[in-house]
């Protein structure tokens, strides 16, 4: 076993005193040693619950044979990081978690991991930790909030705060009902109601093998949560037994597979940053151009918030994962293994059929493509993105004027202050992995948008990203970004851009001797932070389209 290292031999015997003083028995130090991860914290909605779900997970660990030793990491809550400066560290924070769980688990030398998570960078950061290391991992992740409810109708966080300030801005939402909705559309612990970023890749964690079926959909505080901790728990030290490892379940396949769920789902953009970062830590090549492929060819098959309707809760009791993965089948690389133990194609056979109101069929789809378009074009030479399921069909195509903003803050108060016109294209800029730095989300920005109304005339395109819970034609991860110099950098009021959401290319439409002018006359940014961890991540952040991953 990889923790022999730390215990076994007559020079270990300091090692066996400190390991006794944790309070093991004899007989405990011939077992496996499973480190259980936690992102536990009072302050993520998607995390509070994790108490109980430690100790279930412990209690699975025992029977099935290992000794579990939790440890920590922590968490963001992008919500309450929004529209301040905390939104600099949440995607950097995902590097960190990568970091933390190698640091603990080879200084200590544990067998195996149980990752316990729930939000947005906290997932994909335990992901990239499980491939970077290479042991046997499975993740648990703690499952969606309810929805709430007000005079019986169902709330969600992103369509019931964020958008209800613009709302209330346009003059469509009056001060009770405002006041009451910041108390009910969050009624208790869990991710984010909708398709948002932390559902998104917990339903493409259980797609691509790293979770126990059933897992990605289960929602918080319930019984069956705690039994699949429990089996979690249980199921890792099997894992270590038959030493099978993170990188025999995370292979390009197994990416192939998360990414046709995701375009099936109609899932965040964020995967998009996060899918190619987990496969960096795996030494698997996937890329953008493979999300673009697997899109063209992946009919949608759900609608759920923000583009639609239906909400987590719905997809859960409609059968879930399984019952989307058996609807996808034909589309699948079936003979891929997962934590289970089965393969994917065997999950697919013993799963129940779907509720069809829910989960449409191949022949039934909501869209004939994905959910999600990667775009190129003169604005974006590497590529951006956009979560065309959340799009109207009429905005599919679309020429505007530039309005150009060096950051959000300039953008939002433009956009408050009722000056934005129809054909508006708000380039968002300098808010790229570098240029932010950390890629801020623009969730505040685009909810107003939504709130106000002006979605089905407007575009905007960042080199920034946005929260699972935008829709509209929101365009972002334009790369090269602003900070790098890319053509982003470039644009001037008034410049038309032209973008075809079903030609997958955006354009400025300005002529290239123009565009060399002004490169000329580009001055790099200094940059934001001169000290500490996001100077440091500034330095080191590599483009988007390469997920964001630190050189």
């Amino acid at each position: 076993m990889r923790s022999d290292k730390v215990k076994k031999g007559i020079e270990r015997m300091p090692n066996r005193a400190l390991l006794y003083a944790t309070g093991i028995s004899h007989g405990l130090m011939e077992r496996p040693f499973v480190g259980v991860c936690s992102s536990f914290t009072d302050l993520v909605p998607g995390h509070i619950g994790m108490r109980r779900l430690e100790r279930r997970i412990e209690g699975g660990v025992y029977t099935g044979g290992g000794v579990p030793f939790v440890f920590s990491v922590p968490g963001i809550c992008d919500g309450i990081a929004m529209g301040h400066p905390g939104m600099h560290y949440s995607l950097p924070s995902r590097e960190l978690i990568a970091d933390m769980i190698e640091t603990i688990t080879l200084a200590h030398g544990l067998d195996g991991l149980v990752l316990l998570t729930n939000c947005d960078k906290i997932t994909p950061g335990m992901l990239m930790a499980a491939c970077r290391l290479d042991i046997p991992a499975i993740v648990v992740t703690a499952g969606p909030m309810r929805s709430g409810n007000y005079r019986g109708r169902k709330l969600s966080l992103v369509r019931d705060t964020f958008e209800a300030i613009g709302q209330h801005r346009a003059g469509n939402l009056d001060d009770e009902t405002f006041a009451a909705l910041e108390c009910e559309a969050c009624p208790g612990e869990g991710s984010c109601q909708g398709l948002y970023t932390a559902n998104t890749m917990a339903c493409l964690t259980e797609a691509m093998g790293m979770s126990l079926p059933g897992t990605g959909t289960a929602l918080a505080g319930t019984a069956k949560k705690e039994r699949l901790a429990f089996e979690a728990g249980k199921r890792v030290v099997t894992l270590i037994e038959k030493e099978i490892t993170a990188r025999q379940i995370v292979t390009r396949k197994s990416l192939e597979n998360a990414i046709c769920m995701d375009m099936a789902l109609g899932g965040s953009t964020n995967t998009a940053l996060h899918i190619p970062a987990i496969a960096h830590e795996g030494e698997v090549d996937i890329t953008l151009a493979d999300f673009d492929q697997i899109s063209k060819k992946t009919p949608r098959l759900l609608s759920l918030r923000p583009g639609g309707e239906q909400m987590m809760e719905d997809l859960e009791f409609a059968g879930g994962i399984p019952a989307l993965l058996k609807n996808l089948k034909p589309l699948l690389n079936t003979d891929c293994i997962t934590v289970s133990g089965n393969t994917i194609g065997e999950i697919c056979d013993y799963a129940s059929e779907g509720d069809g109101d829910v989960i449409r069929t191949l022949e039934n789809p909501y869209s004939s493509e994905g959910g999600i378009a990667v775009l190129k074009g003169t604005l974006a030479p590497e590529g951006a993105v956009v979560k065309v399921g959340a799009v109207d069909p009429a905005m599919y195509r679309f020429t505007g004027k530039a309005r150009v903003f060096d950051g959000e803050n300039a953008a939002m108060e433009y956009v408050m202050s009722g000056r934005v016109k129809q054909k508006d294209v708000l380039i968002v800029r300098y808010e790229g992995p570098r240029g932010g730095p950390g890629m801020r989300e623009s969730l505040a920005l685009t909810g107003a948008i939504a709130g106000m109304g002006l979605g089905g005339g407007i575009a905007v395109v960042t080199d920034g990203r946005f929260s699972g819970g935008t829709r509209n034609l929101s365009i972002g991860h334009v790369s090269p970004e602003a900070a790098m110099g890319g053509p982003i950098a470039l644009v001037k009021d008034g410049d038309s851009v032209h973008i075809d959401l079903p030609a997958r290319k955006i354009d400025l439409l300005v002529d290239e001797q123009e565009l060399n002018e002004r490169k000329k006359m580009w001055n790099k940014p200094a940059p934001k932070f001169k000290r500490g961890w996001l100077a440091r991540y500034e330095r080191l952040v590599s483009t988007a389209a390469r997920g964001a991953v630190l050189d």
